[in-house]
């Protein structure tokens, strides 16, 4: 064999084991990976709740009144029925003992500010002193701390709540049912929108410090117990929460989920 042919031979079979040597020692690609979103962490701002059942929760915002609250209440133990009260700092502070008496009586206290200002355009000083010295007020009166916080207004930006929950550790809650009954339109306009806006779950906005609202509770009550509701705290309602079952598409059948409340 000649001198050449060795090389050509040679140098083909140098030439077939660098590809070879080069896939071993390139660097791997690593493999892509799905990245995680962010854990959502629970809820903390309620305006209705998925229940299993046909539970609501009434409220009642700006007292207590010396003269309209104490009626409220004959009105809801006559009935066996709980409610929440979110109360103003300053009505809790010249009537305690009615506050002491709604709590006694099984209804739920949450703080609703000091004196009712817009929340959301307060300085975190401000708001903290504003719902500290409520806070404060419904302790006295009542012997616990409140749990619950209903801004005025409904107002109050997402990084308040934020601070405000971690703080205080106060569950923000809102509504779903909203009778306007501080426009004193009359108590049968005030029950008629109740009725037609509730549903399981619902979280029914009134105010009793308003005449009228007082005067439309005995048939509003009566009516949405004969539809079956069920009267709960709020806190009662949060604890009855169920996750709501993923609702499918006629054409294709697949599952969407959905919010299972309506909050922030």
């Amino acid at each position: 064999m000649s001198k050449f042919r060795l090389f050509v031979l040679g140098l083909a079979g140098l030439l077939s084991i660098v590809p070879v040597c080069w896939s071993d020692t390139a660097p791997k690609q690593p493999s892509a990976k799905a990245t995680p979103g962010p854990a959502r962490g629970p809820s903390i701002t309620f305006s209705w709740i998925h229940v299993d059942g046909p539970y609501i929760a009434m409220t009642f915002d700006d007292g207590p009144s010396a003269k309209l609250t104490p009626k409220l209440l004959d009105l809801l133990a006559a009935r066996h029925i709980k409610a929440t009260f979110f109360v103003i700092g300053e009505n809790v502070a010249e009537n305690p003992e009615i506050v002491a008496r709604a709590a006694k009586e099984g209804h739920e206290i949450g703080n609703h500010s000091w004196s009712h200002p817009n929340l959301a355009r307060m300085s975190d000083d401000g708001v903290r002193a504003q719902l500290q010295k409520t806070d404060d007020a419904i302790r006295t009166a009542i012997g616990a701390r409140p749990t619950l916080l209903r801004p005025p207004y409904g107002n109050l930006g997402a990084r308040q709540k934020k601070w405000i929950n971690e703080e205080f550790g106060y569950k923000i809650i809102l509504w779903d049912v909203d009778p306007n009954d501080w426009k004193r339109p009359g108590p049968m306009v005030v029950t008629n929108r109740i009725m037609k806006e509730t549903r399981a779950g619902s979280i029914v906005l009134s105010h009793d410090i308003h005449p009228g609202t007082i005067e439309a509770m005995p048939s509003t009550l009566d009516q949405l117990a004969e539809k079956g509701f069920k009267f709960v705290t709020v806190s009662e309602l949060i604890g009855l929460e169920t996750p709501e079952s993923p609702k499918k598409s006629p054409a294709t059948g697949s599952g969407t989920a959905t919010s299972t409340t309506n909050s922030e």
